[in-house]
């Protein structure tokens, strides 16, 4: 297989403005075609393979199941659209060009990899450029919709009207078919003038690198064991008791809505969840009266839930997950100030947006790294790449020299974090 990395952004490639706006018309006339049966869906991978980028989206619905259901997959070569009725066809092999294609442009595509991973068990791509990451670069905007994006860079209108219709229906309305061919027609020459902006200022590896970190972060997402799925409502003021409850009570939640192909939230509310943790019930008196878990759920699996809840306070402190390290956090604004200076600094050396240089995440785990004197290895993916000689040169040491008042802000010489820092 070659380096679908190599050939994504070739600068000899980048077009001039007289050809986005030649490409951008020209999409205007772009043929349709659904691709409905085996015939179709091989004459549609046939020129898949022929290409060297393509934009895409997908619709689904995920309202009332486990696993979302892919209702129709948008794909746009340059020469012509399709329409993938997902739900007629067997798409392994579909998702298998995908994985070996060059270029696969999307906007804001973490719910289409979502899926995407589901349905194909691939490995992270590594093929994904994400036309919202670019913009965040040009305009520091995080989260630029598909519409703003079109009107402000190419001065095109969409409707968004259709997001929320019924994408399993057939046939779809002509709004809804309207609606998934525009989702994709003009993606293409977003691309080409981001693209040509991001040359200019010498933001392409950039970009391209926060790309494949996005695509990355979105397949461990979707690959998370059901015993680490706690981590995502775990606080640091939880005990060890707490901690142990929350990760049973997510590990049978997660475990019973992809067998009962429903939503977790129908099974346990995450407010329900922090109930449990905070009351740690024991009785069903107790579990129905002091949490806000639904009583049709409380008859279904109220007993079940409570044997889970048990078994789990009966560990030993030594079965128990590890403590949650405790977050910076300070009345004095020295260090965040510090920071902030040079991460500024750095957007106007370079003139990549603070917010898209230093996540707060990031920013929380780092600190974490300094006050704990854990390895450089520790630090997130996100700030290994091309951050890293800034954030080893200037910003580590920067932090390291507030380390004492750090650790006072993060509690290090208490007892409680101490294990937690090693």
């Amino acid at each position: 297989m070659t380096d679908k990395t190599a050939s994504i952004h070739d600068p000899a490639k980048i077009t001039n403005p007289q050809a986005i706006l030649d490409a951008l018309q020209a999409s205007q006339q772009l043929p349709v075609h659904w691709v409905t049966d085996f015939d179709g869906l091989e004459a549609c991978l046939d020129d898949l393979e022929t290409c060297e980028r393509i934009a895409l989206d997908t619709e689904f619905i995920k309202r009332d199941t486990y696993y979302p259901k892919l209702a129709l997959v948008q794909i746009n070569t340059g020469e012509a659209i399709y329409l993938i009725d997902a739900p007629k066809l067997d798409l392994s092999e579909f998702w298998v060009v995908l994985e070996e294609m060059p270029l696969m442009i999307w906007h804001a595509c973490g719910e289409d990899l979502g899926i995407f991973y589901l349905l194909s068990e691939c490995e992270a791509l590594t093929n994904v450029f994400d036309t919202q990451i670019a913009l965040s670069y040009l305009t520091s905007q995080l989260q630029m919709g598909y519409q703003q994006a079109l009107k402000d860079e190419l001065a095109i209108d969409v409707t968004k009207g259709e997001s929320q219709s019924d994408w399993l229906a057939r046939p779809l309305t002509d709004e809804q078919e309207q609606y998934a061919i525009d989702d994709v027609r003009y993606l293409l020459s977003l691309y080409d003038a981001l693209q040509a902006q991001l040359v200019a200022k010498d933001l392409v590896d950039k970009v391209t690198e926060d790309c494949q970190l996005y695509a990355k972060e979105l397949y461990e997402a979707a690959n998370v064991a059901d015993e680490a799925t706690y981590l995502a409502m775990a606080d640091f003021r939880y005990t060890g008791e707490q901690l142990a409850v929350l990760q049973a009570v997510s590990t049978w939640r997660e475990a019973l809505a992809r067998a009962t192909n429903q939503p977790k939230t129908f099974i346990l509310k995450k407010q329900a969840v922090r109930d449990i943790v905070t009351e740690l019930p024991s009785t069903m008196k107790h579990l129905t009266h002091k949490t806000s878990m639904h009583r049709s759920m409380l008859r279904l699996y109220g007993p079940e839930l409570l044997t889970v809840i048990n078994e789990a306070r009966a560990l030993k402190e030594n079965e128990q997950p590890p403590k949650i390290m405790a977050p910076y956090r300070s009345k004095d604004k020295t260090i965040s100030k510090a920071v902030q200076k040079i991460v500024d600094d750095y957007e106007a050396e370079t003139g990549v947006p603070a917010n898209v240089l230093m996540r707060k995440k990031w920013l929380s785990q780092l600190y974490e790294v300094v006050a704990y004197d854990l390895p450089l290895e520790q630090l997130p993916e996100g700030l290994k790449g091309w951050r890293y000689p800034w954030v080893v040169e200037t910003v580590i040491p920067l932090i390291a020299t507030h380390k004492e008042a750090l650790q006072a802000g993060m509690g290090v010489d208490d007892e409680d974090y101490s294990a937690a820092g090693g």
